[in-house]
């Protein structure tokens, strides 16, 4: 499963909030036992831990600035070097930004990069009517996994509520700092001969087996 000459597999998920990025990454940590790292992640781990890398990070933060891409690609470069890594991982969510993409292209040289391309009508539908219930935090989605009964969980019968970040108005702004952002990497791997595109308003078990085949 690994690379040519069984270098270490280095697997990047591209695609916007909604596109399953998340649900396929930890699917696949599971099916081929390679770590996947997530920068936030690795971001809170290292101020809660206090490091030298952290409290710099914080510092950042602080006056609501952007935690810059040296300090981001130096945590997850310190990441990569555990023994678990060794085998290879899974990125999601990075790159984010064309230098963020030049600066790890330098330090891998062929990593698989799939594209998990959606339409924004489907990514407002699976999103706009999504609803977790407030007491117990069971997810559902109103067309997909509806409730027995309208707006109560079934588990506890708690109240159903929709996140304030999954309205209409917010996930259109998302996908726009999507477009203007991270779109632009879309064309920048597939330059490289490194983009592969799969169609993901699929079923996650279709999409799943498809990177899989791609392997």
């Amino acid at each position: 499963m690994s690379g040519p000459n069984d270098s270490p597999l280095v697997l990047i998920l591209l695609g916007p909030p909604g596109s399953g990025k998340g649900t396929q990454a930890k699917m696949l940590e599971s099916h081929l036992h390679l770590p996947h790292i997530s920068t936030g992640d690795l971001l809170r781990d290292h101020i809660r831990r206090g490091t030298d890398l952290g409290k710099l990070a914080q510092t950042y933060m602080d006056k609501g600035n952007l935690v810059p891409d040296e300090l981001i690609l130096d945590m997850l470069f310190e990441r990569v070097t555990s023994k678990d890594c060794e085998k290879g991982y899974i990125l999601d969510g990075f790159p984010r930004t064309i230098p963020q993409a030049q600066a790890l292209q330098q330090r891998l040289k062929n990593p698989v990069v799939i594209n998990l391309d959606i339409s924004d009508e489907k990514i407002l539908e699976r999103l706009t009517k999504r609803v977790t219930c407030e007491t117990c935090g069971t997810p559902y989605h109103l067309t997909y996994s509806p409730p027995k009964q309208s707006m109560i969980c079934d588990k506890c019968g708690g109240k159903l509520i929709q996140r304030p970040d999954d309205t209409e108005a917010v996930i259109s702004k998302r996908l726009r700092v999507y477009q203007d952002q991270t779109a632009p990497l879309i064309a920048f791997y597939a330059k490289l001969n490194l983009l592969h595109t799969i169609d993901c308003s699929k079923d996650k078990q279709q999409v799943f087996q498809e990177i899989l085949s791609l392997l």
